[in-house]
């Protein structure tokens, strides 16, 4: 039985890949309609995951090779180095990967900054333990910590304002949970996704989009609708936007609300302009003037740090950041063999031997 109290991925149903013909034995159907008849979505199940099924090709040719010279068990030290700085994300689903092996790991802590060339995840033991992972184990490292490098951005940006990651729509829903836990990993304040945040032990965060607007027809009823069928601990936050003048709408809003509205949201789209520092100042100032200064301007929509700094300028509390996120490329990550029976090795080009990082722990 593994860690997680589920039995190992070979009983399963799904055996690790271990030679070239278990890759050609690999057959998929798509698009069966009857229930069962076929997989609906082109994203790895967990099992395809612990099987090898998402690695590149060529680790399972090294494994057959090595396997057939009875190199397989040879006692190995890899490293893992970034190319650029950002923030460490990533590392609990790939220890997730190396759980029922044979195995010594070390890591940096999620969340920590690195820098470029610093070894961030050490793993110790046979290679056939962990060889066939170095693809998916690398492209969780290099997605997980690009985003949260964005995200760290953004609040470094944001200072004291709430940031919250609205980033889940604009990526494939199996890796949005992902993305959105990295986010909060880098220093978002939540997530609009429920998973994610279900992941980090959290409540979501977000309120309503504006189809249920364009549906009910009036903000006001919306807003009325929301204070009376949500419950309590969820923040009466509006958005202003749809049908109206932004300041408009937000007096009517905070008129039917009154000291129960936490906030109004602005998502202006790019066609009238998007929610410029301008519309910030004024609508601050009408909601002051109208006895709400309660209450909080939440902004969203096509934001990065710079608009951000320059919406707080203006009065801006609170940011709904997603592609910014989303769109964070991934920190290309390197897997090198360091050691193989002890002896330190490298490629030409670079050190042989361990390199020390003190930020290193052991994880595994």
């Amino acid at each position: 039985m593994s860690g997680d109290g589920r039995a190992p991925v070979e009983d399963r149903g799904l055996k690790e890949l271990r030679t070239i013909q278990d890759v050609k034995n690999i057959k998929i159907e798509m698009g069966q309609p009857a229930p069962g008849g076929g997989r609906r979505f082109h994203s790895a199940t967990h099992e395809e995951l612990l099987a090898g099924y998402t690695t590149d090709v060529y680790f399972i040719r090294t494994r057959e090779i090595l396997e057939r010279l009875g190199l397989a068990r040879t006692p190995v030290v890899a490293e893992i180095f970034p190319r650029k700085a950002g923030v460490m994300a990533g590392v609990e689903e790939a220890l997730g990967l190396l759980r029922d092996k044979n195995v010594e790991v070390w890591a940096i802590r999620e969340g920590d900054e690195f820098a470029p060339k610093d070894v961030v995840m050490r793993i110790e033991g046979p290679y056939d333990e962990f060889g066939i992972f170095e693809t998916p184990i690398l492209g969780m490292l290099a997605s997980a910590s690009g985003w949260a490098t964005a995200a760290r951005q953004a609040k470094e940006a944001a200072g004291d304002k709430q940031v919250i990651c609205f980033g889940a729509r604009h990526v494939h829903p199996a890796v949005a949970p992902v993305l959105e836990r990295s986010a909060v990993v880098g220093g978002a304040d939540g997530a609009s996704c429920i998973l994610a945040a279900k992941l980090l032990g959290r409540e979501p965060m977000g309120t309503v989009p504006h189809a249920v607007f364009l549906i009910v027809g009036d903000s006001v009823k919306v807003a009325r609708a929301y204070d009376d069928f949500m419950p309590p601990d969820a923040p009466r936050v509006i958005l202003v936007d749809t049908f109206k003048d932004e300041t408009e709408e937000s007096l009517r809003v905070a008129e039917a609300l009154g000291r129960r509205l936490a906030g109004v949201r602005l998502d202006t789209p790019g066609e009238r302009g998007g929610v410029t520092p301008e519309l910030v100042k004024e609508l601050r100032a009408r909601l002051d003037q109208a006895g709400f200064s309660h209450v909080k301007i939440f902004v969203s929509g096509g934001l990065t740090p710079d608009r951000i700094r320059e919406l707080i300028q203006a009065g801006a509390d609170a940011f709904g950041v997603g592609s910014f996120i989303s769109q964070a490329p991934p920190i290309d990550m390197t897997l090198d063999l360091k050691e193989v029976n002890g002896v330190p090795v490298a490629k030409r080009g670079r050190i042989p031997g361990r390199i020390p990082n003190p930020k290193l722990r052991k994880v595994m």
